[in-house]
């Protein structure tokens, strides 16, 4: 619909990653946001990219499902000092 230059394509990915992570504001507040937005930004590169949207999909629901299994466990602080120590 706007084309297909590097351009379009980055703009896209931009304005769809912000739009994703505004969606997620009343749910998950500011650190939601910053979290939907840079995963967009991610999945939304992969598609532009490759033009594929099927690993971007399994990606999406990886990352859906691991998360849901940190929060199940209880698990979300101990990974979170593992990753961020100080």
């Amino acid at each position: 619909m706007f084309g297909s230059s590097a351009a379009t394509k980055t703009a896209v990915v931009l304005v769809t990653a912000v739009l994703f992570g505004m969606a997620h504001y009343t749910e998950q507040g500011r650190d939601g946001v910053v979290q939907a937005i840079i995963t967009g930004l991610i999945f939304g590169s992969i598609f532009a990219y490759t033009g594929r949207l099927v690993f971007v999909m399994i990606a999406h629901a990886a990352f859906d499902m691991a998360a849901v299994l940190i929060i199940y466990f209880d698990v979300e602080t101990r990974i979170a000092h593992l990753m961020f120590r100080s």
